[in-house]
């Protein structure tokens, strides 16, 4: 298997020394320490299209004016993989908060319902020393369950049985376990985890108003929200990510020290994993930027042992076939329990711009769906770059001539042509197709029924709904899968694998028509060639 990656990088550039801190010569007088961090959004391709460039952005924040609120990290939790999930990222976040707190950001503390415990506790006594703002937002204290924003778009996933996502038995063991401690099966949590540490120069709160007014007496502008659980707390909560945004703060999401409260067996069905990144995309669009730890640790964001799903980008950039539709629908129903899947989307007015591409440095495998665009060379490099690293392409259709131009030349400026990946990435010899209208017949040459690819495909009762291309002659290093057949014509190869010079496994089909998707055996077929391209198990 791949070794898993994320899908973006969201560095703020601070490796474990100085790296990305920029200081005057002399802050003695008068220069501030400035951190640069790198922000994920989703911004829509154009207005009511649906569709969503992930972008990265910078902003330079002062410490001195900048806060982490940790969310409800409670010692227990009645959902015990809540619990075990809590206590994994725990030692990573309580470094984020040394880190950041000898970087000169203020850390506040919010275990809800668990404030009795630190009465005593400097970092309680210094929030009921703090004045009173005078500027305190309507219904600050109250729980944030909306903002208009999220009217734009669609919740995610259904949370309406709580998001527990335990096997009974264990759950069910969990809770004679809790009762045997003294604690309350459904609400057990006491305090906030032991494992972060809490320094008198914190602040501990869970009262929207007290955390408002920290915020105003030490002139906090900008605000970074960790804990759980995503899309419940931290979210929801008087000092959540909603009030926040709403209230005018500059507030983040630390995206990979955050956990959902998602039953996979609620809709839309992926892995608890999955869910949790359909919220952080919903927080992307609809209510703020996100961030990851290594903005504070350098190296490799967090990610729990458990979620080993490979990390998918696949790239769309055509119109003919609405693939920017198919395939987002085929991967929410097919990958959520496999893959980590991110997009990117075609510039909606510049042809020749694939805003986002850069996440394909953090991609395992990328399915690619293009026809006729040029990249600046920069962009292209990162493409040239991935294929020459031997990484996993799958590609459909139109991608048979992605960044090829039927005319040379015709392009100026820094646009890239990349005509050699039919040839020596694919494997294929696109050059031209049949006319539309026939249905193309399917059929598996001899000996290609045992590849794990055509594993559950009835390919009688496939069929190719769009024109049949004309592939021939294969590359030797091609294997062809799937034969397509029109009357009257010579059969065309019209699935492949390919093994490219640099190592990398390939797939490509040129199915991939509208209609083709409304067919099992197409969700199938494309499943199992990401599957085997990944390295990853073909489904039963």
């Amino acid at each position: 298997m791949l070794k898993p990656m994320r899908v973006i990088v969201c560095a703020l550039a601070l490796l474990p020394a100085t790296a990305g801190i920029c200081r005057g010569q002399d802050q003695g007088a008068g220069e501030k320490t400035r951190i640069d961090l790198k922000m994920r959004e989703r911004r829509e391709t154009s207005k009511g299209s649906g569709l969503y460039h992930s972008l990265e952005r910078t902003e330079s924040w002062s410490p001195g004016s900048s806060a982490i609120i940790v969310c409800d990290m409670w010692d227990l939790h009645h959902c015990l993989n809540a619990t075990l999930r809590g206590g994994e990222m725990a030692p990573r976040m309580n470094r984020v908060l040394n880190h950041a707190r000898k970087s000169g950001f203020t850390i506040i503390h919010a275990p809800s319902s668990c404030i009795e415990p630190y009465r005593d506790h400097p970092a309680r006594k210094r929030v009921l020393a703090t004045p009173r703002s005078k500027n305190l937002p309507k219904d600050i204290d109250s729980w944030c369950s909306h903002i208009p924003e999220e009217d734009r778009g669609k919740y995610p996933i259904d949370q309406s049985d709580g998001g527990e996502d335990d096997d009974p038995a264990a759950h069910k063991k969990w809770a004679q376990e809790l009762k045997s401690r003294g604690r309350n099966p459904g609400a057990p949590w006491k305090s906030q985890t032991d494992k972060l540490d809490i320094h008198d120069i914190d602040y501990i709160s869970d009262n929207g108003s007290e955390v408002w007014s920290v915020l105003e007496d030490r002139k906090i502008d900008n605000v970074v929200l960790l804990g759980v659980h995503t899309n419940m707390c931290v979210l929801g909560r008087p000092f959540g990510l909603r009030q926040m945004a709403r209230n005018g703060k500059n507030v983040v999401l630390m995206r990979d020290l955050t956990d959902t409260m998602y039953n996979p067996a609620m809709a839309p069905y992926v892995s608890h994993f999955t869910g949790t990144d359909l919220i952080v995309e919903h927080i992307e669009k609809f209510i703020c930027p996100t961030i990851t730890s290594d903005s504070f640790l350098g190296g490799d964001a967090f990610r729990f042992k458990n979620d080993k799903r490979p990390n998918l980008l696949i790239i769309m950039a055509e119109r003919e076939y609405k693939t920017d539709q198919t395939l987002p629908a085929f991967a929410q129903k097919h990958l959520g329990h496999l893959f980590k899947v991110d997009y990117v989307h075609a510039s909606e007015t510049e042809r020749n711009d694939l805003p986002g591409i850069e996440a394909i440095d953090e991609a395992d495998i990328i399915l690619v769906s293009v026809r006729r665009r040029l990249l600046p060379s920069a962009k292209m490099k990162l493409l040239l770059d991935f294929a020459g690293n031997g990484k996993p392409i799958v590609a459909i259709r139109t991608a048979s001539h992605a960044f090829a131009m039927r005319k040379k030349g015709e392009w100026k400026d820094d646009l890239v042509e990349w005509s050699g990946f039919d040839h020596k990435i694919i494997g294929g010899n696109y050059t031209g197709h049949h006319g539309n209208g026939p249905r193309v017949a399917l059929s598996s040459p001899a000996g290609a029924k045992v590849h794990p690819i055509l594993k559950g495909v009835d390919l009688s009762k496939l069929q190719g709904c769009g024109s049949l291309y004309k592939t021939a002659p294969l590359a030797k290093s091609a294997r062809e899968l799937v034969r397509g057949t029109i009357e009257g014509k010579t059969p065309e190869a019209i699935a492949w694998t390919n093994k490219t010079s640099f190592g990398g496994r390939v797939f490509y089909t040129s199915l991939g028509h509208v209609d083709d998707f409304a067919q099992p055996g197409m969700n199938i077929l494309l499943r199992n060639a990401l599957c085997w391209a990944a390295g990853l198990p073909v489904p039963e």
